[in-house]
C-alpha cells in the first residue's frame, strides 16, 4: 500500500498521471537484490494494456534483480522549469509500483517490440521489425504490472 500524497493539493488525477507515464521520454526502474541493496537504472518503455513493457539483454543486473524480487518502482519525471527566485522547481512526475515479469509468450513479446519502435523511431517500422526479428532471441522483454500510481506536480 502506498502512503498518500503529503502535497494532496499537488496530486494528479490518474487519468493525468497515466497520460504522463504514456508520453514519458524514459523511466527509472528501481529494483533490489536478494539482499535488499536497491538499483536504479532508466529505461525507454512504453505503456501497453495499462503495463509498462521494456527490454534488455537476456542477463544482467535488472533481471537478477527482478528474478531476486519482481516487486518494483519505476518513476517519470516530465517537464521541469527552475524557479530560482523561490527556490523551488516546476514539474511533474509520476511513481508506479508493481510486479515485474519476464515476457515468455513470443507474440507478446513481438508485440511489445513493435510499441516500442512505434514509440521512439515511428518514421522506421518496417527497419524496426526487420532489427526485431533478427534480435528477437538476444532479447528480454520486461513487463510492469501497475498495482499502484501516483502523479504530482507543481504547475
Amino acid at each position: 500500500m502506498t502512503k498518500p500524497l503529503r502535497r494532496e493539493d499537488r496530486q494528479l488525477d490518474n487519468a493525468s498521471a497515466m497520460a504522463l507515464l504514456k508520453r514519458g521520454e524514459y523511466g527509472i526502474l528501481s529494483t533490489s537484490d536478494k539482499n535488499n541493496r536497491p538499483y536504479g537504472i532508466p529505461v525507454n518503455y512504453v505503456l501497453m494494456e495499462d503495463s509498462i513493457f521494456f527490454h534488455c539483454a537476456t542477463e544482467g543486473h535488472k533481471l537478477e534483480n527482478i528474478t531476486a524480487n519482481n516487486g518494483v518502482s519505476f518513476c517519470v519525471v516530465g517537464k521541469t522549469e527552475l524557479i530560482p527566485e523561490k527556490f523551488s522547481t516546476r514539474y511533474e512526475s509520476v511513481v508506479v509500483s508493481g510486479r515485474a515479469d519476464l515476457i515468455k509468450d513470443n507474440v507478446l513479446k513481438k508485440n511489445a517490440l513493435r510499441a516500442l519502435v512505434a514509440k521512439y523511431a515511428p518514421d522506421h517500422i518496417a527497419a524496426g521489425d526487420a532489427y526485431i526479428d533478427k534480435l528477437m532471441d538476444k532479447t528480454t522483454v520486461v513487463r510492469v504490472e501497475i498495482e499502484t500510481l501516483a502523479g504530482k506536480a507543481r504547475k
